[in-house]
């Protein structure tokens, strides 16, 4: 089951003592999986200013659960005939590390703090999405913790944003070349009558530059060669014997050639539309032709090229956009934690994975262990009907714990 429950209660002795209750109840009925969720000593600030932020951080959650989900969608839709490796290419940031470029590295050398010698290595290596959650670490390069919790949820809105303008320009970029490659590939498939005729027809099928002949393109049902071969002669005066030819054909008809005299096309025409022959409203334009099969090479080139960079950049942005939604959860955990419980700081928090069929379970065992964190909560979740004093749940989940929901199915593109 890919639903997370990221939860805390304080972590005083007594409730150390109800997470071992917890844990123990949990793994014994194998009700969920469960691990430690590290938050550092982020800045707490004011009470007003962490009230505002609680509202601001709700918002921003719904924001970049949004952007990885229109990400993750937009991968299945570029990796068109590969869906089924999606979620392979969903993947987190989950660390760095540095590997040697010259020999073996040496622990024993003295260098400055921070720095790597110059045979040093370091790069980032990712992990699928529940390692990175169940391992979580904050990131404390991107998301310094002695800066106010305000200017942190500000460079992560700042970056999730970003992020989101640039999907929009790369995706309508590459939509444009896509859809119009479609479109152009579109005309070669259909039958006879509705289909390009550019990789069909050559010049030496046409009589062209002639002040007095033209050459016309009839589409005659299968059913009807014998028909057209013994009548298109007589269909007007003024055509050329033994002119057509048969030069392309499908499952309901073929293509025919027959010239005739300018002045009597139109008579032609009427008269094979009455016997069931469609002539092709076609001119044959040697640079017109040409163009239209360079354009449909030059698409199909311009799709390719831009494949690999966009499916980079948004396996990149993906990585980026879900660690710092994860990084939101662990923001609006310790934002509610701090309101819930007070100061000093002094929680727990804990992610739960619930399995699918002990949901219901789970949740009365943890109601049960956190009661005594708030008897007048507790009770109104047995009697939905009770109203809390001084409390707006609206439509609202509310347990005597913090609680906040990481669905990860939002982003199965199967």
């Amino acid at each position: 089951m890919s639903e997370f429950w990221l939860i805390s209660a304080p972590g005083d002795r007594t409730n150390l003592q109800a997470w071992e209750r917890m844990n123990t109840v949990t793994s014994k009925s194998n009700l969920s999986s469960n691990s430690k969720f590290h938050i550092p000593d982020l800045k707490v600030g004011t009470l007003d200013a962490l009230v505002g932020l609680s509202d601001e951080l709700g918002k921003l959650d719904s924001f970049a659960e949004s952007v990885i989900k229109k990400i993750a969608q937009y991968i299945g839709e570029v990796m068109e005939d590969s869906k089924d490796k999606v979620q392979e290419n969903l993947l987190a940031s989950g660390g760095r590390c540095c590997e040697s470029i010259a020999g073996d590295y040496s622990p024993n050398l003295d260098l400055p703090s921070g720095t790597l010698p110059a045979f040093m290595h370091l790069f980032v290596f990712s992990v699928d999405l529940i390692s990175y959650l169940t391992r979580f670490e904050w990131d404390m390069a991107k998301y310094p913790i002695k800066q106010p919790l305000k200017n942190i949820s500000e460079a992560l809105a700042k970056q999730v944003t970003q992020i989101e303008t640039d999907l929009k320009t790369r995706s309508a970029a590459y939509n444009n070349i896509k859809g119009n490659l479609q479109s152009l590939e579109k005309k070669t498939m259909g039958n006879l009558l509705t289909r390009t005729l550019a990789d069909i027809v050559h010049k030496e099928d046409f009589v062209l530059n002639s002040e007095y002949l033209i050459t016309l393109l009839v589409v005659v049902p299968k059913s009807s060669y014998l028909q057209w071969q013994k009548t298109y002669e007589s269909l007007s005066d003024m055509v050329v014997p033994r002119s057509t030819k048969m030069i392309a054909e499908d499952a309901e008809g073929g293509l025919f050639t027959v010239t005739l005299f300018r002045k009597v096309m139109d008579d032609f025409k009427a008269k094979a539309r009455e016997n069931r022959f469609m002539v092709r409203e076609f001119y044959y334009d040697e640079k017109e032709l040409k163009c239209e099969k360079e354009e449909l090479m030059k698409l199909a080139s311009d799709k390719k090229q831009q494949y690999g960079p966009l499916l980079r950049w948004l396996k990149v942005n993906f990585s980026e956009a879900f660690v710092a939604w994860i990084h939101v959860k662990a923001l609006r955990v310790f934002v509610e934690s701090v309101l819930r419980y007070g100061l000093p700081v002094n929680f727990q928090a804990m992610l739960l994975q619930p399995n699918k069929k002990s949901v219901k379970r789970l949740r009365d065992v943890l109601n049960m262990v956190f009661k005594h964190l708030d008897e007048v909560a507790a009770a109104s979740i047995m009697d939905p009907g009770m109203d809390i004093p001084g409390l707006q749940l609206s439509n609202q989940e509310y347990y005597p714990y913090v609680y906040f929901k990481i669905d990860l199915s939002l982003l199965d593109c199967s």
